[in-house]
């Protein structure tokens, strides 16, 4: 009698004709399925190319297969590399206020050489840079993709554009300088501009601000930057041609205008409400809210030059904006992680999770905003339409960390990651 397989293995079989023979094999005591929260015993990883090409129990490995090159993590809990949607790495945080007036582009790229080595060592394989002087992000990138230099994987927004005067302005000097920054933009047609350029130059993501900042001199958190028309046609424009846009907002107002525009996500959302909550859970649109970076603003910035007044934005901010994590996590709105490293110390970007415990979310969650739902509003693609990073599956880039015990259990484990492996190569 005749019988015919089901399309599901059909498929499975067609697909393990195709992939490509192993070349590594890394071995999992216990694997965290980030979609379920499932922790699986002993499973096998085997890797290609950089990428995961199955994982199955170690019991079913061919002998073949137990030949390869074999990393041993039988010992630890392995979950994807951890993402962090908010980062600039050629900031240094030492050098804030009117010392960055004393720092080239030149000289931050090469600063951000050494925070994008301690940033991959601390677990994060993948980050958004929103925002950096002279494109030096993009350079930085591109070293790492050719192999140059060590680092995360990147996207990057080069310039942040924002409007004469507006956060991400030099605000810092007198008008006997008229010193603008590159980003500025003044119309709908300017801000259609600035994508252009900045996708010219190397950028695939771009970064705007919607309202005024707590580090820039002379503007106000609450105050909206650029019009809804302005908004529109930049989102449009940088949607156009591909590309995500993250929304630095602060301010309420600003908030809801970037939402209406149609931002991917919104940077910071310190003083959000419920109308921002519904909006952003009627769209989709992600926060991405740095709720650990006040306590080094308030312990540390002014040793390390943040100005008095930024000082006391923060005090105005930090405390709200967590409580409004709070909120957030509640609404069941889209969030995903984001630290803000380089405002404070590159390579802590894992004492956030603590804090996001803490305020609201349960482990599980909090991993998942720095795996899955990052990669989610990623939103980067292989070949075949999957995620590249964020999960651990056939397909995706083999990124991964191990810690020793359960950080379903001990969220604070992520803070010091002893095994770090990116593309199957073990890089700590």
């Amino acid at each position: 009698m005749k019988t015919s397989l089901p399309l599901s293995a059909l498929l499975l079989l067609l697909v393990s004709s195709i992939a490509p023979a192993a070349d590594q094999l890394i071995l999992a005591g216990q694997l965290l399925d980030v979609q379920s929260g499932e922790l699986k015993s002993n499973q096998a990883i085997l890797v290609a190319d950089q990428r995961i090409v199955n994982i199955l129990p170690v019991r079913q490995l061919s002998a073949e297969q137990r030949a390869i090159p074999t990393l041993d993590l039988s010992g630890y809990t392995v979950l994807p590399g951890l993402i962090d949607m908010h980062v600039h790495l050629t900031s240094n945080p030492q050098q804030h206020g009117f010392r960055r007036l004393n720092t080239t582009p030149a000289r931050q790229a090469i600063f951000g050489v050494t925070a994008a080595e301690v940033t991959l060592q601390a677990g994060f394989t993948t980050v958004r840079n929103v925002g950096a002087r002279g494109f030096a992000d993009v350079d930085l990138r591109d070293a790492i993709e050719e192999g140059e230099v060590p680092g995360p994987r990147m996207r990057v927004a080069g310039h942040s554009i924002c409007i004469t005067g507006g956060h991400c302005d030099n605000n810092l000097l007198p008008h006997t300088y008229a010193s603008t920054s590159f980003g500025v933009a003044n119309s709908p047609d300017e801000v259609r501009t600035r994508v252009r350029e900045n996708m010219k130059y190397g950028a695939n993501l771009i970064k705007f601000t919607a309202t005024g900042g707590v580090l820039s001199r002379n503007t106000d958190v609450n105050a909206s930057q650029f019009s809804l028309a302005e908004m529109q046609a930049l989102v449009a424009e940088a949607h156009d041609r591909g590309a995500k846009v993250a929304a630095h907002a602060h301010g309420l107002h600003g908030m809801l205008r970037a939402i209406e525009a149609g931002v991917d996500s919104i940077e910071h959302a310190s003083f959000l409400n419920d109308e921002v909550l519904a909006m952003a859970a009627e769209r989709g649109t992600f926060l991405v809210m740095d709720i650990y970076v006040s306590d080094y603003i308030l312990s540390e910035g002014e040793a390390a030059g943040i100005l008095p007044e930024s000082l006391a934005k923060e005090r105005q901010v930090g405390q709200l904006q967590r409580e409004n994590f709070r909120r957030a996590v509640a609404a069941g709105v889209n969030m995903a992680y984001g630290t803000d490293a380089g405002v404070y110390t590159h390579g802590q970007n894992g004492r956030q999770f603590a804090y996001m415990v803490e305020w609201g979310m349960t482990p599980l969650q909090a991993i998942q905003s720095a795996t899955l739902h990052a990669a989610t509003l990623l939103d980067w693609r292989n070949e075949q339409g999957q995620l590249n990073v964020g999960q651990l599956q056939p397909g995706a880039y083999a990124d991964l960390v191990a810690v020793e015990g359960n950080p379903l259990e001990n969220i604070r484990l992520l803070e010091a990651i002893p095994v770090v492996v990116k593309g199957g190569k073990q890089v700590n």
